[in-house]
């Protein structure tokens, strides 16, 4: 019988096996499909989506249960370990506080130069003809006819102009070219920044707690008295007792700006607006003037408040996170390169590095699809429609 059994067995038609295999394959994608709807279903359910969110918000932070599952002795060692790390902490504020000290060392250096370039920018240095000789790259290299082309236009400009004093427009022309910085310039700053003459950057004495000072250098203005307008940044390079792995170098800890002494009706950070008010029981309607804050770069001097406990709102905590951004950045790229971004150059490089990094995405995209498509299994349909999660919302 069981040969019989077996005899049946080989004589059946392999069409036949296909047929069986084609039906088990069909009734699998139909579960497969019908649990799918029944999962879409439980996800569009706001009861149960808030019921996942606090669960998956209870296991945030919580330890993975490896540290747990080791035996005591090596937890001992374990613990050892993270004491040296605090000390490594200790170690690496001390090296930023030395780095912090070369800072001010080489900003003493740099001074003379930097003072230099305000005088030939506010015309108070005329530079002689060697300084002023360039060597141009090969690429930058003109023909003979092409330079004598050049020199005449440049006559005949100078012609119809005035001689201009300095380099007009320098440190506004700067900002306008800097993203970070022209995100926050608005059409009447641009008249008072015309008048601005310098930034300088000035560190905390030795021994002093970390910080430093931006000091942006006006000439006399038809908009404010002061002929300087300053910004302090402090510094810390110490790890937080109660978190001393999160230690990752200096942070700002605060800044203070400084009061402008505005002249009469040219304070650009207010502006005045009129709301009508109607009575409730008369009728009649009022026009009341009503002064309010006015979006202006100049409120880079009026930061908020960083209070003791050092908490703050959503709102001050974004303004100060952008504030940090903006004065690292003045201090440590506009300031020793302003003559780049003056001229673009700057801009350039930074957009160069945005594209080479472009240009390796597209070549990882490019060798993924070049393996999908030598992929044997690789079906494009399915990939035609992104998982929900990938959607963009």
């Amino acid at each position: 019988m069981a040969d019989l059994d077996n005899k049946e067995q080989t004589e059946i038609d392999p069409a036949d096996m296909e047929d069986v295999e084609d039906v088990e394959e069909e009734e699998t994608g139909e579960d497969n499909s019908k649990a799918h709807q029944l999962t879409m279903q439980m996800m569009q359910n706001p009861q149960i989506l808030a019921a996942l969110q606090e669960r998956l918000d209870g296991l945030v932070g919580s330890p993975s249960g490896y540290m747990e599952s080791l035996p005591k002795v090596v937890k001992r060692r374990v613990n050892a370990l993270k004491n040296l790390q605090v000390k490594c902490a200790h170690i690496e504020a001390k090296f930023y506080e030395e780095v912090h000290e070369l800072e001010r060392k080489y900003a003493a250096l740099y001074q003379p130069l930097f003072d230099k370039r305000s005088d030939i920018v506010r015309a108070a240095y005329e530079p002689t003809d060697e300084e002023c000789e360039w060597k141009k790259d090969e690429e930058e290299e003109l023909t003979e006819e092409t330079k004598e082309k050049a020199k005449v236009e440049e006559e005949k400009k100078d012609e119809e102009k005035e001689d201009p004093k300095g380099i007009p427009e320098f440190w506004l022309t700067v900002f306008k070219n800097v993203d970070l910085l022209s995100e926050m310039l608005q059409e009447h700053d641009e008249a008072i920044l015309k008048h601005l003459q310098d930034i300088k950057v000035k560190f905390s004495d030795a021994g002093q707690p970390m910080s430093f000072t931006l000091e942006f250098h006006f000439e006399a203005n038809d908009f404010f008295t002061n002929t300087v307008l300053t910004k302090t940044y402090k510094m810390r390079s110490e790890p937080d007792e109660s978190d001393p792995f999160s230690f990752d170098g200096p942070e700002i800890m605060g800044c203070t700006g400084c009061a402008i002494d505005w002249s009469k009706g040219k304070n650009v950070t207010l502006k005045t607006i009129k709301k009508k008010q109607k009575h409730k029981g008369r009728g009649t309607v009022r026009t009341v003037t009503k002064t309010v804050p006015n979006d202006s770069f100049f409120n880079f001097f009026s930061p908020p408040e960083v209070p003791e406990s050092g908490e703050l709102d959503e709102d001050s905590e974004a303004v100060l996170a952008a504030d940090f951004e903006i004065g690292h950045f003045i201090r440590e790229r506009i300031v020793p390169r302003a003559v780049l971004y003056f001229t673009g150059e700057a801009i350039e490089d930074d957009d160069d590095d945005y594209d080479e990094e472009g240009e390796e995405a597209d070549d990882e995209e490019g060798e993924e699809e070049a393996d999908e498509e030598n992929d044997p299994d690789y079906e494009p349909k399915k990939d035609a429609n992104p998982p929900e999660e990938c959607k963009q919302q």
